[in-house]
């Protein structure tokens, strides 16, 4: 790309690339890497290949370690608990995402400008063009309204691979997915906490023929909808709780109506079980109602402590890199 060549502003910056059997992509991905952010550390984590992936990284050049816990968030959860950086460009490792893109993702974060970049495959039409898995676009779709619902942020691609973080945004974000639901756990953590997003469009290209994807579109897909259902739990509790208060008053009126209507009538209540259910359903929505005041309220509260400690954090952390840098030393060794 036309930018290749430009020079990166000062910083550092890691290359994580999580794999599980990409024996036959791996080495490219490492060599593109390698030779569009020579100064950077590419960095490879083998989730249990039973082929010849990591011995093949290892070959061309990658820092190789192996995570025993099977899924794509563990290995991601564990990468950024191992290693530090000024930037964590992720990215997956069955070439299907350009490295000629990297210095796009990484210079908004070492410019201040951004703590999350997205890679944008959607925009300019090749994901459409080049994906041949079915159901995937329209599950990007899916995911990509439901957080512009629900978070109130307008995500072109939600489902990418391939992002780049800043160090705080890394050390404040906890990964709590095991598998495939990692990008949009990312992407809500990032709008909730009103991290600066930008979104980079980038090149696509299908995986090589005989490579072969680990994602399931149906079980993966209800993954992902599930994830989202319990962020919004945790992180919206108010809206969550209120839907379910109005689907409950709504039954209670569908159900409750008619029996006052026909007692006003007949001074008689002959459903009376129908009646008990209403009643029922009445309390429910009161209940739902009550929980989510008082979890708005925690939230808000931990918000705040989150805040306050993520602001201490990030000043000591400074405070250690100057003292480091004056002393001639990395403040992680």
């Amino acid at each position: 790309m036309k930018n290749r060549h430009k020079p990166l502003p000062p910083g550092s910056v890691v290359v994580l690339i999580p794999c599980y059997n990409e024996e036959q992509t791996i080495g490219k991905v490492v060599d593109d890497f390698r030779r569009v952010l020579p100064g950077a550390d590419v960095w490879v984590y083998d989730n249990n290949s039973t082929d010849l992936t990591p011995e093949v990284a290892r070959r061309h050049g990658a820092r190789v370690r192996r995570e025993p816990r099977q899924g794509k968030g563990n290995v991601v959860r564990q990468m950024l608990r191992d290693i530090d950086a000024d930037c964590y460009l992720l990215v997956d490792g069955d070439d299907t995402y350009p490295a000629e893109s990297a210095i796009d993702l990484v210079r908004p974060i070492l410019l201040g400008r951004a703590d999350h970049v997205v890679g944008d495959r959607i925009s300019n039409g090749t994901y459409g063009a080049e994906n041949k898995r079915q159901f995937h676009g329209f599950g990007n779709e899916l995911v990509r309204w439901l957080i512009k619902v629900l978070y109130g942020h307008e995500y072109r691609d939600v489902m990418s691979g391939y992002r780049a973080m800043s160090r705080p945004f890394a050390r404040t974000f906890p990964v709590l997915s095991q598998g495939f639901e990692l990008e949009t756990e990312l992407s809500i953590h990032a709008a909730d906490k009103n991290w600066r997003i930008e979104q980079v469009p980038i090149e696509y290209r299908d995986r090589p023929a005989g490579s072969v994807s680990k994602l399931n579109t149906l079980t993966d897909g209800a993954k992902v909808l599930h994830m989202i259902a319990s962020l919004f739990k945790e992180y919206r509790p108010l809206p969550f709780f209120s839907i379910l208060a109005l689907v409950c008053l709504a039954l209670c009126l569908l159900l409750g109506l008619p029996v006052v209507a026909e007692f006003q009538q007949t001074g008689l209540v002959d459903r009376f079980p129908t009646a008990v259910l209403a009643m029922g359903l009445g309390i429910l929505s009161v209940l739902f109602m009550a929980v989510g005041l008082i979890l708005n309220t925690e939230v808000r509260a931990s918000r705040r402590a989150w805040e306050i400690e993520c602001s201490h954090a990030f000043m000591v952390d400074r405070e250690v890199r100057k003292r480091s840098h004056r002393l001639g030393i990395r403040a992680d060794e």
